[in-house]
């Protein structure tokens, strides 16, 4: 069963799942619709029939759930295709929003884009992958298609270095059910695949308070990246800087940046736990 690690006096909560989530039974008609939603997305929209064709369910299923999700303005038909609509748009503004971390952290990140003039990023963890709640693009960044492709997806946490960064600071337990879960797949030649040596580089990230991402998802690309916690120590996401390994080099990579972004880290640190503060005075 899942049980959420949260921040109690931010809200903010990542699911933790070390056991089987098999354990909770899970509504069949309620997966259907949620299959048909992610076919919708992975097809970029699609018809009753390759809808049927691609999920194996009778296509008069299909239809009756299209029909459900259309009346309720999730989905929208273009001809004989369904598309997702724009309502999900509008949920994941909500959902983005309500965070804290994207709230007080987006300024921030900003700040870090323009002093930079790559992309910089904000990340945090849920159902043990990293999700983006913000990514600026700076003056001078690069790989702009790949950049917004990243963005629509979650992403492995052992090929980022905001990834590691996390992965640093969360309990070995949850660590090694993520592992479990999704293993380590192999993005480039120099991703970690191994358990034993993604510990060895956790306890290092531990050690000097950043992760570095060196081709680790995509060749030639390098990354920085530094944890954010709570006032309690938890880990509630990272922020990273990202450019070409041609730009990203040297003291640039080893000292500058890693110094930029901890202490972008902390700033964000800080202003949550004024947040905090503030609503602890409130309260009284």
């Amino acid at each position: 069963m899942e049980t959420p690690m949260c921040s109690a006096y931010l809200g903010v909560c990542m699911t933790h799942s070390p056991g089987d989530e098999g354990s909770t039974q899970s509504l069949k008609t309620v997966t259907t619709t949620f299959d048909i939603i992610d076919a919708l997305e992975s097809l970029g929209g699609a018809g009753v029939t390759e809808l049927a064709d691609h999920l194996d369910i009778s296509k008069s299923a299909v239809y009756k759930h299209l029909y459900t999700l259309k009346e309720r303005k999730y989905v929208v038909k273009d001809g004989n295709d369904y598309r997702l609509s724009l309502q999900f748009l509008l949920l994941g503004e909500h959902v983005r929003n309500q965070n804290p971390l994207f709230r007080i952290g987006k300024p921030e990140i900003e700040k870090l884009a323009d002093e930079t003039g790559e992309y910089a990023h904000l990340t945090t963890e849920q159902h043990g992958l990293g999700i983006n709640l913000c990514k600026i693009r700076g003056e001078h960044a690069v790989g702009t298609d790949y950049q917004i492709a990243k963005k629509q997806r979650a992403n492995y946490l052992h090929s980022m270095a905001t990834g590691k960064a996390i992965l640093a600071f969360l309990p070995e337990e949850r660590v090694n059910w993520i592992i479990d879960r999704y293993g380590l797949p192999e993005m480039t030649d120099s991703t970690l695949t191994d358990r034993e040596t993604l510990f060895e580089s956790l306890a290092e990230i531990r050690e000097q308070g950043y992760a570095v991402n060196d081709g680790e998802e995509v060749e030639g690309l390098r990354a920085v990246g530094a944890p954010i916690h709570d006032r309690d120590g938890s880990v509630l996401g990272a922020l990273s800087v990202s450019a070409p390994k041609t730009r990203l080099s040297g003291d640039q990579f080893r000292k500058h940046i890693p110094e930029l972004v901890t202490r972008t880290a902390n700033v964000i640190e800080v202003n949550l736990n004024m947040v905090e503060r503030s609503s602890d005075i409130g309260s009284l």
